[in-house]
């Protein structure tokens, strides 16, 4: 069994942030493939279902992203899933906007979701980490990733979490890489690709 969790604050307000890409990313998993209803538990709600053939367990913390340890650490224990069976889908503001990797454990790069989570259950879990990219200054970075993708973002944004939902089954599996790789070719198949240095002045 696995559990994915998607990082992000509760609330309308808070539905569009660069923060919340993580729930986009768990809410398209859901929708793509048939796995419903959500029920309020653990601190959020959850779905369970098979994926990839697997049971996987979705989780979109309610607690605020400072505190989303909570959350993860008590549908871990319920369902007794390890750290390394926990998938956390979170924005990475060092990775250009549509960009994607996976890793498992590191540091959390001053991302507050992260540290709550490795407070809680440890760090070996895997992460996957999705490019929001940064303001050009560290005393924007707040401010960058609790705005609201712009609209010139969201045909980005959703082609991604359609991509990430397509391609989930090899993350299922263990397949990180090709997951990436995966990803990486969809996107530049739709036109979504990082600008080059000569593009972004």
């Amino acid at each position: 069994m696995l559990l994915f969790v998607g990082l992000g604050n509760p609330g309308e307000r808070h539905a569009g942030n660069r923060h919340n890409i993580g729930f986009m990313a768990v809410q398209a998993i859901a929708d793509r493939h048939g796995l419903r209803p959500w029920r309020r538990r653990f601190q959020g709600v959850s779905v369970d279902g098979p994926l990839g053939g697997e049971r996987v367990v979705l989780l979109l913390p309610g607690t605020y992203m400072n505190d989303s340890g909570l959350a993860v650490a008590a549908a871990a224990q319920f369902y007794k899933i390890a750290p390394h069976e926990i998938v956390a889908f979170h924005d990475e503001v060092d990775l250009a906007p549509g960009k994607l990797r996976v890793k498992t454990g590191g540091g959390n790069a001053g991302h507050n979701g992260l540290r709550s989570i490795s407070a809680h259950v440890g760090n070996d879990y895997r992460r996957v980490r999705i490019g929001v990219g940064h303001p050009g200054v560290k005393d924007l970075v707040y401010g960058h990733v609790l705005g609201d993708f712009a609209k010139g973002e969201r045909p980005w944004v959703e082609a991604l979490c359609e991509i990430i939902a397509d391609n989930v089954e090899l993350l299922v599996r263990g397949q990180d890489a090709t997951f990436q790789n995966k990803v990486h070719l969809a996107m530049d198949a739709k036109g979504f690709v990082e600008p080059k240095p000569a593009d972004k002045a």
